[in-house]
């Protein structure tokens, strides 16, 4: 069984949408970890999913105890402006009938069809397809075994996604699987497709060289 977790900060306007979704690819089991919404995020989250609060909010710790809620013995991480391909919960168990595999993730491409964030996509598979450093948007799953063994995400305010990659690894084998996710194009739209390219990249770096998580989060923030 499939637990799919949706970590939440004020999503009430991807979140029906999303849930709809759900459905239709056959989810088995959706759980939504609010963060301290103010605009109905939970109230409409509850109409269509499990809902459990997690306070103070945190990615990491909100998909911690949506984890911790679920029953499934494979846990799929789903940002909420993010949507699966058709044949996910197929794809996810066929792969997952190989023991060796721990866990893995999707291909990835932006909701917007401009030929921009069509390259964007292109370039986050060929650095996960490179280096192996894959991320949230990627919609990762795992075994729930595997997962409490590894004590979950790192609560940590920003790279939770790469930290836990970088850990799989050392555990068994990941997968990529072709289809690929949809997922927003709002923070290049917001930011500015080059400045966001440059802050990704550049954090990116500067996490992998050693920087303190902390230390980007102000970063990231400041230059919202």
């Amino acid at each position: 069984m499939i637990s799919i977790i949706i970590p939440v900060l004020n999503e009430a306007e991807s979140l029906p949408d999303l849930l709809e979704h759900l459905g239709a690819v056959g989810a088995h089991e959706v759980i939504v970890a609010d963060g301290g919404s103010t605009d109905g995020s939970i109230e409409i989250a509850g109409s269509g999913a499990r809902t459990i609060s997690s306070l103070p909010g945190g990615r990491a710790r909100q998909m911690n105890a949506g984890a911790a809620a679920a029953s499934g013995d494979i846990l799929l991480f789903l940002h909420a402006d993010s949507t699966l391909p058709e044949r996910a919960v197929e794809m996810i168990e066929t792969a997952m009938e190989d023991k060796r595999v721990v866990g893995g993730r999707f291909r990835v491409e932006l909701d917007d069809p401009g030929a921009i964030f069509r390259v964007i996509g292109r370039l986050i598979n060929a650095r996960d397809a490179a280096f192996g450093g894959f991320t949230g948007d990627q919609a990762i799953f795992v075994r729930r075994r595997v997962f409490e063994e590894m004590g979950g995400y790192a609560e940590i305010p920003l790279m939770e996604d790469l930290d836990l990659a970088r850990r799989l690894k050392r555990l068994g084998t990941l997968v990529r699987l072709p289809a690929k996710v949809v997922t927003s194009a709002r923070r290049w739209k917001k930011r500015g497709v080059v400045r966001t390219i440059l802050l990704m990249w550049c954090l990116r770096a500067l996490y992998l060289m050693g920087a303190s998580p902390s230390t980007l989060k102000r970063f990231y923030e400041d230059v919202r």
